[in-house]
Parts: C-alpha cells; sequence; structure tokens
C-alpha cells in the first residue's frame, strides 16, 4: 500500500492515546518512521540531531492528533526549515 494511502484506523484520539500509554500503537509508530525517513531523504543519516529534531516534531504533530500524512509531512518539513530572527 503507498504511504500516501497509509491512515491508521484510531479508534481514540492520538493523543489521548499517546498520554495513557506513553507510546503509539506500531501502525502509527510505523508511520511515522516512514514519514520521518521520506521527510528526511535529503539529509545524511549522519546527522543524527537534525533528524531527531525531525522526528520529535512528528511525533508532537501526532500527539496533537494530526494524522493525515499530508499534515505530518508539513510538520516535518516546517522542522527542516532554517529559523529566522523575525517570529
Amino acid at each position: 500500500m503507498p504511504l500516501s494511502e497509509y491512515i491508521p484506523p484510531v479508534q481514540r484520539s492520538v493523543s489521548s492515546q499517546f498520554r495513557e500509554f506513553g507510546v503509539f500503537d506500531a501502525e502509527i509508530t510505523a508511520m511515522l518512521s516512514a514519514l520521518l525517513e521520506e521527510v528526511c531523504e535529503n539529509i545524511p543519516v549522519s546527522e543524527t540531531g537534525a533528524r531527531a529534531y525531525v522526528a520529535t516534531k512528528l511525533l508532537d504533530a501526532a500527539a496533537h492528533g494530526q494524522l493525515s500524512t499530508d499534515a505530518l509531512k508539513a510538520a516535518g518539513r516546517k522542522a527542516l526549515d532554517p529559523p529566522t530572527m523575525w517570529p
């Protein structure tokens, strides 16, 4: 199944699931891992800091209920945007 068509079945909100157990289920974890690799395709594996930062942003977005691949990709790509000095 192509990643863009993969939306895991969720019977309760992800944020409540995350708060209750402190982890995501295997399906969501697999989706987040695949999205991390997709978003970081141009970042060398040795750049662990950058990859960890993107992973953190993906986890945060998912914990706040953003489960669509588009929303998660946007969160991951936003993490790769260079910082600006203007808010």
